[in-house]
């Protein structure tokens, strides 16, 4: 493939303003073929998975060139229509990331694969043995905006657990996953699995989610991995069960015990680290009893990094009053506390205690939150009362992530509660189904 794609780079890379190439889309035809591949993914050995996952990383280092020229027209053109630095960020494709997701789909070679083990097994007094076996969901739809690297963490994911995948990523990166999805379909046909196992919708009309949405014939589970009004515009128009996640306010409470050197490392990494992503903190509740101490450090510590503080009333007076920190400092507006900031914006509450910061994460957290404490009784009722998808003790909101986790890659960040919470791994992409065992067994 690399000999072919050569020409190709070469021509566009000398253009920055080339225009993508859009296909005509039939997702009927996507469907049934997926399903039709599906049934093949099922029956595969853990080898033959393995095969594909080893082929699809060699491609990915082989054709990085391509790949990133690809994605530096997505850049090229994201820039021209004034995407912020932090969005430029999720999409860029760089030769350590290129590699990065070579390396990523290898580990997931390594990791058990699951399809095929039983979750239980006993003998009932009759003498039959039942047992629950789990299984491929079959036929997934995800639909994802940003970040191409999500393109090859779900292909990855997918043919390990034996399900097809439809994908529709966004337009804003539609040159990179198509670049993307023709390494995986030379890397399948190169250890001979159906290419139907992986699509792509290469077409940016937003018409065609309509049409994915209530492809229920073909299509078992939607995920989607985006904005807040693309998990509402599916919720709302999938006649597919949906998985929703990703979206979500991340908060961090510094109690009145808590190490104050090392809770202001851990809000720096939450929060700077890779501020883009679901799982960045977005607010600070900090105790009455260090507020005063603990504020202006933390202020001069975010300063450095250029994070800007939206602070509520008594934060905003204590921050008012030291003037050495060198961080920005506004008032909080109306809803600030319940905006997931995806950038160096850091909300800013001082609360009388773990009532209080309960309280508020109830009415807008469930995605990552955690207490930074030394006092064990406090964090056992926060992790007990904190009903989000991760909850952390004395820890960064950034661990919350398949890798991180030691799932491998991750689908998504499921924030409901059916039928996945959390990062969404291999065994998160599996169903079960009942086997029973008998030997003339009849019912009488």
């Amino acid at each position: 493939m690399a000999a072919i794609v050569e020409a190709e780079v070469n021509e566009q890379a000398a253009n920055s303003s080339a225009k993508v190439k859009t296909e005509q889309v039939d997702l009927e035809q996507m469907g049934q073929a997926a399903r039709v591949a599906s049934r093949t993914l099922a029956t595969l050995t853990t080898v033959r998975k393995n095969e594909a996952l080893m082929a699809i990383a060699d491609g990915l280092e082989e054709n990085a060139d391509f790949i990133i020229a690809q994605n530096a027209l997505d850049i090229a053109d994201g820039r021209a229509k004034g995407l912020s630095d932090a969005l430029l960020d999720r999409l860029l494709l760089t030769e350590s990331r290129v590699s990065g997701l070579a390396n990523d789909t290898r580990s997931v070679c390594g990791l058990p694969d699951p399809v095929g083990e039983d979750l239980s097994s006993r003998v009932l007094p009759n003498g039959l043995r039942v047992s629950r076996r789990r299984t491929p969901i079959g036929v997934l739809g995800v639909i994802y905006e940003a970040r191409p690297n999500v393109t090859i963490d779900i292909a990855t994911l997918c043919l390990k657990t034996g399900n097809a995948v439809i994908l529709r990523g966004g337009s804003e990166t539609l040159r990179s996953n198509i670049a993307l999805v023709d390494v995986i379909h030379a890397a399948l046909d190169k250890v001979g699995v159906p290419k139907a196992a992986v699509q792509y919708i290469r077409n940016p009309d937003r018409a065609l989610v309509g049409q994915l949405l209530t492809l229920d014939q073909h299509v078992d589970m939607i995920i989607p991995r985006g904005g807040a009004s693309l998990h509402k515009r599916c919720k709302e128009q999938a006649t597919i069960p949906v998985i929703t996640g990703g979206v979500g306010v991340c908060h961090l409470f510094v109690d009145e015990s808590a190490d104050l050197d090392s809770a202001l490392d851990i809000i720096e990494n939450a929060k700077v680290q890779r501020p883009s992503v679901c799982n960045a903190l977005d607010t600070i509740l900090v105790h009455r009893q260090v507020a005063v101490g603990f504020l202006p450090r933390a202020a001069q510590r975010l300063a450095q990094s250029g994070v800007e503080l939206r602070a509520a009333s008594d934060a905003l007076s204590i921050l008012q009053k030291s003037s050495e920190h060198g961080a920005t400092v506004v008032a909080a507006g109306e809803g600030d506390f319940e905006e997931e900031w995806m950038a160096l914006i850091l909300g800013v509450k001082v609360v009388d205690g773990m009532d209080e910061a309960i309280s508020h994460i109830h009415g807008i957290g469930d995605h990552s939150d955690g207490i930074l404490t030394q006092n064990w009784a406090n964090a056992t009722r926060f992790v007990s009362e904190i009903d989000s998808a991760a909850v952390f003790v004395n820890a960064s909101t950034r661990f919350n992530d398949g890798g991180q986790f030691g799932l491998g890659a991750e689908v998504a960040v499921s924030t409901q509660k059916l039928h996945a919470r959390g990062p969404m791994g291999l065994e998160e992409l599996t169903t079960y189904k009942w086997v029973c065992v008998g030997d003339g067994h009849i019912r009488e």
